[in-house]
């Protein structure tokens, strides 16, 4: 089925530390540039200490990279795979040596990231310019898909997830249940140059809407703070909006963690943990929506947007948005004024906030 000139497939994510003795490391890189000190990385540190100094990302790459290499050969698709990291072994660089030294000209690259940001769009796209660089001029030519906040393979089974956990759905506008949606803060400066928030309420309008939801109401709150507390974030911060709802009478709460795509530290720690903790305390019952992680037609979305750019199929996609485009919309997107001012694991929020960008 391939008739195109692409002759790979690079999966790009953030990265994680897989024993212990990687963690430092891996906040340190993480951090870099940003004069972040050790004490505070230490604090940060602590997290990882819960779960035995690893991160589950890695293995979820792992795991999706193994679907998808079934997907693509069931549909046709003669596409080796190939997985950088950006703050991690497999590191980005040395993956993109290794496809220039295969042979590798001309790839594809999905990152872990469905909605536009700096951090979770324009940086990827710096870093496959930089690793470019890196190698020289054997490196493949790096071309990331598009955007897939809105594309049913995204929204469908994350509707899906959201409707099991339910179970039967409360009245519209039952008082005492909220079905709240998160995504990782970021500051506002960063949020002013992208369209993060407005693809945020889309996916979540979407997502109810899917799961026969769409006369209930919904909010949009952030976790994962991080840097000086001076410097304003997207809010309300979720166990901020927690204890907030229970004021309001709310005693039942569904969490949907639609920043991500995947369970990984910054929802294992930031919801199933601190948020858990938050509601136990108030007396809530809160339940946490799985990601889409590796269900199917997640995975098979991932060949769609493959096939859209091999085969010219059709750009598929959910509401009135259409399909983000292939490139971004100007030179400047998803750069706030002043540069990036790229946010670091400085403290603020609750205690041990994570990292933007994709979560580790």
């Amino acid at each position: 089925m391939t008739t195109s000139t692409f002759d790979a497939v690079l999966v790009l994510s953030f990265g994680g530390p897989e024993q212990p003795e990687d963690v430092l490391p891996f906040l340190r890189n993480v951090t870099r540039g940003r004069n972040v000190p050790d004490e505070r990385l230490a604090e940060v540190a602590e997290q990882y200490a819960v779960f035995g100094g690893r991160s589950p990302i890695n293995d979820q790459c792992r795991n999706l990279i193994d679907a998808l290499t079934v997907e693509l050969a069931a549909n046709g698709h003669d596409l080796p795979i190939y997985w950088g990291n950006r703050n991690w072994h497999p590191m980005l660089a040395d993956t993109v040596a290794t496809m220039a030294e295969d042979g590798v000209s001309n790839a594809l690259v999905f990152t872990t990231s469905a909605f536009g940001s700096y951090s979770g769009c324009r940086q990827y796209r710096q870093d496959l310019a930089g690793a470019i660089e890196a190698v020289g001029p054997t490196a493949p030519r790096l071309q990331k898909l598009r955007l897939f906040y809105n594309h049913p393979g995204f929204i469908e089974p994350l509707a899906a997830n959201l409707a099991e956990a339910i179970g039967e759905p409360p009245a519209a506008g039952d008082p005492s249940h909220r079905v709240v949606f998160t995504a990782h803060s970021i500051p506002n400066s960063m949020a002013a140059a992208c369209s993060y928030e407005a693809q945020l309420h889309e996916a979540a309008r979407l997502t109810m809407a899917a799961a026969g939801l769409a006369d209930h109401g919904f909010d949009l709150v952030y976790q994962s703070r991080s840097g000086p507390p001076h410097i304003p974030w997207l809010t309300p911060d979720v166990n901020d909006h927690l204890v907030a709802i229970n004021a309001d009478g709310v005693k039942t709460v569904t969490v949907v963690p639609i920043g991500f795509v995947s369970d990984h530290m910054e929802v294992m720690f930031d919801l199933d943990t601190q948020a858990a903790e938050t509601a136990a305390e108030l007396g809530m019952e809160m339940t946490r929506v799985p990601t889409v992680g590796i269900a199917p037609r997640f995975i098979t979305m991932i060949r769609e947007l493959i096939d859209e750019q091999v085969a010219a199929t059709p750009k598929l996609h959910l509401g009135s948005d259409g399909p983000w485009p292939d490139n971004c919309p100007a030179a400047d997107h998803c750069i706030p004024a002043g540069g990036p001012g790229r946010p670091g694991a400085g403290g603020g929020g609750r205690p041990g906030g994570g990292r933007p960008g994709g979560g580790a």
